[in-house]
């Protein structure tokens, strides 16, 4: 059987991916259901999958491939029957006219785990890949500020991302779905997608403390998620709710695109938690926790002093944030004691882990200076999402850390630990710095008594 692939922009020395594909005969496959790109400066139509040029321990793209192929034949009608996890997907491109839509896996079982990050930790790449490649994503365009007149498919879609369990689905499409497979690092795993003709959304049970929330529409969104959060509902199912425009003031709801949600609300719990732990009194010693997971390095310094924070990362030549440099890059933001009020440039990450060590000062009812320090090394080799910064340091505050008398004992055991030399940490590090170099006026006293 022959295989048409619909390649935009796509040079003839492409033409190796095009052959893998073509290897696996899936009668299943039609016109223009698969679509491969590349950038211009891509060292793939080089390396062929096979030569290692990007400096990756694994192909990201032979991954991608590998899982693609295995859902190949659930591409091969417009009618996809399945159980939800639940799942929906808004999109941000033409903000904001943007796509809307569930996420569906043709799998008549519990789901549940294709989409909670929650429960990921611990599991390889390829499994994770697995979970995103069998998600269907159907697509059907709204107005981020009229959904509540958009119709059925956006009040069902709505209902799936409530729901509190998985929830059996019919989604009917107006063409065959289509997957694409991207030669780019900054593109995250997903399965296949087409338009919306119509969709059943079966009997879904709702989380009775989301439900809730849905119907206060006096209720600002800020508040609602902290609440929900405070009464034990996860990150996770938080997020989804909002995206859809499930809270706030009603005349103020809009949908918000999933990634930006993400953040937005990792952002407004951390910074709910950051006001209590800066009530609390400062941790009596230093301390380093650690968490090792996709070849991402964390190690977490908590110092003796009143709240601030700084996240930092380390990118090796050929990892996500740094494809193509010839030397380790490291990125750094940080707050003092009063917060910040612009994003932060490392983005998403950065909020994540906020809330993970918050959790833990707020358990603990203490506060301190922390310091988390991310080393991605070359087997981290593709995005699979800000969840797992926020699952691998959380998984750092479940350990017994390791406790030192002063800041240097503690650098000397994180420098053990790193491979990039920590002058290069302490360079980049705005807190860091100030920590190994500003005296504070507790210091003095010491000093004072000892005379």
């Amino acid at each position: 059987m022959t295989i048409a692939l619909k390649v935009p922009q796509v040079a003839s020395s492409d033409n190796w991916l095009v052959d893998v594909i073509k290897q696996v005969n899936h009668s299943a496959i039609s016109e223009n259901q698969i679509a491969t790109r590349t950038s211009q400066n891509s060292l793939c139509v080089l390396c062929k999958g096979s030569r290692n040029l990007c400096g990756k321990t694994r192909c990201p793209i032979m991954v991608k491939v590998n899982s693609f192929l295995k859902s190949v034949p659930l591409m091969s009608s417009e009618d996809i029957a399945g159980v939800s996890p639940p799942s929906v997907f808004i999109g941000r491109i033409g903000y904001p006219h943007v796509y809307v839509g569930p996420l569906v896996p043709p799998v008549h079982e519990d789901t549940s785990l294709y989409d909670l990050p929650e429960q990921w930790f611990g599991k390889s790449i390829d499994e994770i890949v697995g979970f995103r490649s069998l998600l269907v994503r159907g697509k059907h365009r709204v107005h981020v500020q009229e959904f509540a007149q958009a119709g059925k498919i956006m009040d069902q879609t709505r209902e799936l991302a409530l729901a509190d369990t998985s929830v059996d689905m019919e989604l009917n499409l107006t063409k065959k779905p289509r997957g694409s497979i991207f030669l780019s690092d900054d593109v995250q795993p997903f399965g296949p997608s087409a338009p919306i003709r119509d969709l059943h959304v079966g009997n879904a049970r709702f989380d009775h403390r989301v439900e809730k929330a849905y119907y206060d529409t006096d209720l600002k969104s800020a508040q609602a998620v902290v609440d929900l959060y405070n009464r034990g509902v996860m990150v996770t199912k938080i997020q989804k709710a909002f995206s859809v425009g499930a809270f706030g003031i009603e005349k103020k709801r809009r949908l918000v695109p999933t990634r930006w949600s993400i953040t937005a609300v990792d952002d407004m719990i951390s910074k709910s938690l950051v006001e209590q732990v800066k009530t609390f009194p400062e941790v009596n010693e230093y301390r380093v926790y650690e968490s090792i997971y996709l070849d991402n390095v964390f190690e977490i310094l908590m110092i003796p002093a009143q709240w601030s924070y700084e996240s930092m990362e380390a990118w090796y030549p050929g990892t996500v944030w740094n494809p193509n440099g010839n030397s380790v890059a490291i990125y750094s933001d940080w707050e003092g004691h009063n917060g910040r009020t612009t994003y932060a440039q490392i983005g998403g990450c950065y909020y994540s882990a906020r809330l993970a060590v918050c959790e833990q000062l707020v358990k603990e009812r203490r506060q301190a200076t922390v310091i988390v320090l991310r080393e991605a090394r070359p087997g981290y080799i593709m995005p699979i999402g800000v969840w797992q910064v926020r699952e691998n340091v959380r998984n750092a505050m479940r350990q017994k850390p390791y406790q030192f008398k002063n800041l240097t004992e503690s650098l000397k055991f994180i420098s053990g630990r790193f491979e990039i030399p920590l002058s290069q940490w302490i360079i980049q590090g705005k807190l860091l710095r100030n920590a190994l170099f500003q005296k504070r006026i507790s210091d003095f006293f010491s000093v004072s008594t000892a005379a």
